[in-house]
């Protein structure tokens, strides 16, 4: 094994991973990731206990129990760029050999969730309604930066969705992953199901126009006139297509759960986002607890 190099793992004086400031036994085997650096109190303070409490930057992580299971909750903020510092920090806590900067021989897998928040796309999956996501098609041209293939049925899908949105020569390679299917058979009861679509930003990526105009105005309706087979778009974010992406690629098992405040097929928006937010992290406790 080859010595990585310390301009490309950067380690902190304490033993601790350059933007999270983990060490490696700071770092629950399940991760739950929120894009709101405010929202890591409001899952930990569910815990039975908590032993762990580290922040830089907006990077907030709490580890502790609940009940005889291990968790660490992560905030990585906004963004496919965030996402690509927390999903190979997170890999190199439990994969990297700290001592001599070797990957080790036996690699270990997390099960990371993202619990966040999200625009709906269809109108049938109304503000307060909960989306778990069976993939993650990234716009966001994050992936594109690594080696990956898409199978035969992602390519040709991808190929559908590009001809089907017109976003020809306007954006870089769309991506596809799928989310672990040993996390999503456990998030079926109350829990619509569907592609979720990752953005680069808020406004103009996501057909928002304030004072600019953009380049593909009919974006989002034909995000939700999207059909390739069974599949659908549900929603669309920042930070999924991010996650099963490299989660996938480093061997990890990935999930997003996200709480819909908005619908933008109906143009309305949740008027108690913060309630309905904290509906989907106590059923996720109660999930995790029982059968994760």
């Amino acid at each position: 094994m080859s010595r990585i190099a310390e301009s490309e793992l950067i380690i902190n004086p304490r033993g601790a991973i350059y933007h999270l400031d983990l060490r490696p036994e700071e770092v629950a085997g399940t991760v739950i990731t929120v894009g709101d650096p405010d929202r890591v109190k409001e899952i930990s303070k569910h815990f039975d206990s908590v032993e762990v409490k580290r922040q830089h930057r907006e990077f907030i992580s709490h580890t502790g129990y609940v009940g005889k299971k291990r968790l660490t909750v992560l905030s990585s903020g906004i963004g496919p760029d965030n996402i690509d510092i927390v999903l190979n920090e997170l890999d190199a806590l439990i994969n990297i050999d700290f001592a001599t900067r070797e990957i080790k021989k036996d690699l270990k897998s997390l099960n990371i969730i993202r619990i966040g928040t999200s625009g709906s796309l269809q109108e049938d999956i109304p503000v307060d309604s909960f989306v778990a996501s069976t993939h993650g098609l990234g716009v966001d041209n994050l992936l594109n930066f690594y080696r990956h293939e898409q199978n035969d049925q992602e390519k040709e899908l991808l190929q559908s969705f590009v001809t089907h949105t017109q976003i020809h020569g306007q954006i870089g390679n769309p991506y596809i992953s799928s989310g672990a299917a040993s996390l999503i058979k456990h998030f079926v009861k109350d829990f619509h199901q569907g592609i979720t679509v990752t953005c680069p930003g808020f406004y103009g990526p996501q057909g928002r126009i304030l004072r600019l105009g953009i380049s593909n105005p009919n974006f989002v309706n034909r995000l939700t006139d999207f059909r390739f087979g069974q599949h659908r778009i549900t929603n669309f974010e920042m930070e999924t297509s991010a996650i099963y992406g490299l989660g996938k690629l480093l061997g990890h098992n990935c999930l997003a759960v996200n709480a819909i405040v908005a619908n933008r097929v109906q143009k309305e928006f949740s008027k108690d986002g913060l309630a309905t937010v904290e509906k989907l992290i106590q059923k996720f406790l109660q999930i995790f607890s029982e059968s994760i």
